[in-house]
């Protein structure tokens, strides 16, 4: 019997909806511990963009989901399923510096383990597959074409370039520190610790 796309559809939306609750509760206990920490946030002008596309998002897969006469489309499904332990690969090696804003932790070092190893922000690559597999799952493609578009433009013109200013900071931040410490006479008060990004990543 084939399973209907409408019929599915509140059901993975719902759970959906429900992972980035948890997650934001998450991001919220890990911004308030890296703002005990002395940690500063960059790029929050933006971060309501990327509300606003994740809620329409879901919105837009849950109204066009609803409306297709078509049954589930399996292999979009199982991308979307494989995405998940990919996530959750990145929020446990992140641990405390996991988070949906850009925040900026003194002395904490930038992770390279895990799936850092092998690509440069994994958390993204997950929430691209994310855009694409669930609406194409359930045949909308509308809401899987433009949620990838937009979220493709925010990540390369918005999020990515605020990052790498954060990291240009704290490199600057390091040559500093480097040259004031080379030039410092014996006895003379230690400089202030550069402070590195805590990630990852846009969701």
């Amino acid at each position: 019997m084939k399973l209907r796309a409408r019929t599915v559809t509140p059901y993975l939306i719902g759970a959906l909806a429900v992972q980035r609750v948890l997650e934001l509760r998450v991001a919220r206990r890990n911004e308030a511990w890296s703002l005990a920490e002395g940690g500063q946030e960059y790029g929050r002008e933006h971060y309501p963009l990327f509300f606003l596309l994740h809620s329409g998002w879901l919105l837009g897969t849950l109204l066009e989901g609803r409306r297709s006469r078509g049954g589930v489309r399996w292999g979009w499904l199982a991308l979307l399923l494989v995405a998940q332990p990919l996530r959750y690969w990145v929020i446990r090696t992140l641990g405390r510096q996991w988070n949906t804003r850009i925040l900026i932790v003194p002395g904490r070092g930038r992770v390279t383990g895990g799936p850092f190893r092998y690509l440069n922000h994994p958390n993204y690559a997950v929430v691209a597959l994310e855009m694409a597999s669930l609406p194409l799952a359930l045949g909308a493609w509308r809401t899987a074409l433009i949620g990838s578009v937009l979220n493709g433009a925010l990540l390369r013109f918005i999020r990515i370039p605020a990052e790498e200013r954060a990291l240009a900071q704290y490199r600057e931040a390091q040559e500093r520190d480097a040259r004031q410490r080379s030039s410092a006479p014996d006895g003379a008060a230690p400089v202030s610790v550069p402070a590195v990004p805590a990630r990852d990543d846009a969701r």
